[in-house]
């Protein structure tokens, strides 16, 4: 087996989009804009809760989940929670906490829960002696008190077929890992035609509470 590093993509924006142009992937293609006041407006007020996140990077950092609520708003950067009630106060507690470069809004995503945890996959598709391989499949638990998965971030690993059957039902296992691995597949077909030269790539999926499989973000080199 040989493996050789391939073409890095690291703006998530152009990914997205790229794959929100093509009609069979953008159904699960979350809502995302560049981050400005006008458009986190528009979003909270269209989902309720969206993912601010640096256009480029890994890992969780500098992610910040934003929530309307009752008598104002929410921001919940790592497990930390700050409140409060007026529009202007999120945004200049948004500059405070962002990372010093351009950020984008993601439509936030009511994922299924383990131990009241969000849960999400991912799965690295590698070029192996020029051929397209599934290198790894598992699921992700978020650590107590955050909404995000990273394992950086205190999020755990386990087992797909387990958190499929503790979320789903053992009879979703294979339909749900058969439409990762088209989703997988399709993505990964439109995105080499974008961005020739790839060879190792990384998708972040998500399960919601209809079972409706969501594509959060592809990483051209993934941990």
């Amino acid at each position: 087996m040989t493996w050789h590093p391939g073409r890095k993509v690291s703006s998530k924006l152009l990914k997205q989009n790229a794959l929100a142009a093509h009609p069979q992937i953008a159904p699960h293609i979350p809502n995302t804009k560049t981050y400005n006041a006008s458009n986190l407006n528009e979003m909270l007020n269209r989902y309720r809760m969206v993912f601010v996140k640096p256009i480029k990077g890994s890992l969780g950092k500098g992610v910040i989940q934003v929530t309307k609520i009752n008598g104002g708003y929410s921001y919940k950067v790592d497990s930390k929670k700050y409140k409060v009630t007026s529009y202007e106060a999120l945004v200049r507690g948004l500059a405070s906490k962002k990372l010093k470069r351009a950020y984008i809004i993601q439509q936030g995503i009511d994922l299924l829960r383990i131990d009241g945890s969000p849960v999400d996959y991912r799965v690295k598709y590698c070029i192996d002696d020029g051929v397209w391989n599934y290198r790894v499949i598992l699921a992700r638990v978020a650590g107590p008190g955050y909404a995000i998965t990273n394992l950086s971030k205190g999020g755990r690993k386990l087992d797909y077929n387990i958190a499929i059957k503790q979320t789903l039902g053992a009879g979703a296992v294979s339909q749900i890992i058969g439409d990762m691995k088209h989703l997988t597949r399709l993505c990964t077909s439109v995105l080499e035609q974008r961005f020739p030269g790839l060879t190792h790539l990384g998708y972040d999926y998500g399960i919601d509470q209809r079972g409706k499989i969501w594509i959060f973000e592809v990483n051209t080199s993934p941990n």
